[in-house]
């Protein structure tokens, strides 16, 4: 079943066609939505997979553009079909996660296994490790195959990420070049009324991570402090993997999106130092809150040492046979 996103793009290039909208031509999630009578989170969905193919750029506090005529330089099947296959990956991302953590996804395979494993067409396949590679969180071997790495799929790498936002994010907000606009604070705070009013329960994985991504960048971005936000992003990108574990539970997250607004609003009011106390607090709260989803990942790490024993146990004909199998 495809989501809302995927349905939504092509619209909104017949949209674009349709105005004659040149390169460089503002492209506002809410005018899009209220022309298409959509919800903004589609929108802003399918937007940022349009940039993420490049037929759009995003401009830090400005929002999204148009970088490609597409009067003149039109979208082929292809690539339409191309980025509604983003809807396949994203399931199978999950997925090659969930199988990693619990020790059933062996650390070193080839694209051949994942084609097989997950059912994949090789520009998946591709597409998939694209995405992975660019989180940080698997290599391609010397010669062959590839690698995941194990270094975000402890409990205490999880803790530790948070350890350094926590010392990172509050100082963003208290540097002399800290700048934020109304319509970031907008779009932010919409973003968190959407949470408040189903999106908590309704929303994919990858949509609350995004969201709660967005948010926090956004904030570290406003600082004007290149070194901030390039550490942000790069922690940001390799969490992703245990992230996703703990949306589990959803419970904490009325929680967050309360703080979150609350952060807003002192920001609104040019109130820096006590938004940055906020934001302190906020990480505070989100670290005491992860002691059950340590538990769960360290239920996940044993299971990953039960398996790997149970590989290492066979490792007589029938082990390297079945070792072959794996990679």
């Amino acid at each position: 079943m495809k989501s809302k996103s995927t349905i939504v793009i092509p619209k909104i290039i017949e949209l674009i066609r349709q105005q004659q909208l040149g390169i460089g031509a503002h492209l506002a999630a809410q005018k899009i939505a209220d022309q298409l009578r959509v919800s903004r989170s589609p929108v802003n969905d399918a937007l940022k997979q349009l940039c993420d193919n490049g037929i759009v750029v995003r401009e830090e506090n400005r929002g999204y553009f148009l970088a490609r005529d597409l009067a003149k330089d039109g979208l082929d099947e292809a690539e339409l079909a191309e980025m509604t296959e983003v809807d396949v990956v994203s399931g199978v991302y999950f997925q090659v996660a969930d199988d990693l953590l619990t020790g059933q996804l062996p650390v070193q395979c080839s694209e051949t296994l994942l084609k097989n494993r997950y059912n994949l067409t090789a520009a998946q396949v591709q597409a998939l490790l694209t995405r992975i590679t660019n989180e940080g969180w698997a290599h391609r071997k010397p010669g062959y195959g590839w690698e995941f790495s194990s270094m975000m799929t402890t409990p205490e790498s999880l803790l530790q990420s948070y350890r350094l936002r926590l010392a990172l994010e509050p100082a963003a907000l208290l540097e002399p070049t800290f700048h934020i606009s109304p319509n970031v604070i907008e779009q932010c705070r919409a973003a968190e009324m959407h949470l408040l009013r189903g999106g908590i329960d309704t929303d994919t994985a990858d949509q609350l991570h995004d969201r709660g991504v967005r948010f926090h960048e956004s904030l570290v971005e406003a600082s004007g402090n290149p070194f901030f936000i390039e550490t942000i992003k790069r922690v940001n990108r390799v969490r992703r993997l245990l992230s996703y574990r703990s949306m589990q539970d959803r419970a904490r997250y009325k929680d967050h999106c309360e703080q979150h607004l609350a952060i807003l609003d002192l920001l609104e009011k040019g109130k820096n130092k006590a938004a940055s106390q906020a934001l302190k607090s906020h990480l505070e709260c989100t670290l005491q809150n992860l002691s059950n989803i340590s538990s769960l990942l360290d239920v996940q790490s044993r299971e990953q040492t039960t398996a790997k024993k149970r590989v290492q146990a066979g490792t007589g004909r029938t082990g390297h046979a079945r070792a072959a199998k794996l990679s």
